[in-house]
């Protein structure tokens, strides 16, 4: 699991604060339980917030791209794709023809 951000660490702590503060405000509790019940609701809704924040450095679109595959094979054309992935490519020996490799016993 990835550290958290300095952002996220803020967004969170902020939902804790202010989202417990609003339910015990308008909950009007006075009960122990009570409140204990709202204290461990805004740090799940606070938890929740910080790790739904979005990454920084990353837009939508170059996560969207790398989530489908990266690098040329993400590039062509889904048809290009099945032939690429059928008939891989051959690395060619220096200095050997394609003829003697073809002798040769694996070991």
């Amino acid at each position: 699991m990835p550290r958290p951000t300095a952002a996220q660490l803020a967004y969170g702590s902020a939902t804790v604060v202010f989202a417990t503060l609003a339910m015990l405000l308008l909950s009007q509790t006075r009960t122990g339980v009570g409140i204990a019940v709202i204290a461990i609701a805004g740090l799940a809704l606070g938890l929740l917030v910080a790790m739904t924040a979005p990454l920084p450095g990353t837009s939508r679109a170059a996560r969207r791209r790398t989530a489908g595959g990266s690098g040329a094979a993400a590039r062509m054309p889904a048809a290009h794709r099945t032939v690429a992935a059928r008939f891989p490519r051959q690395r060619t020996h220096a200095g050997v023809s394609s003829e003697a490799r073809v002798s040769e016993h694996s070991r």
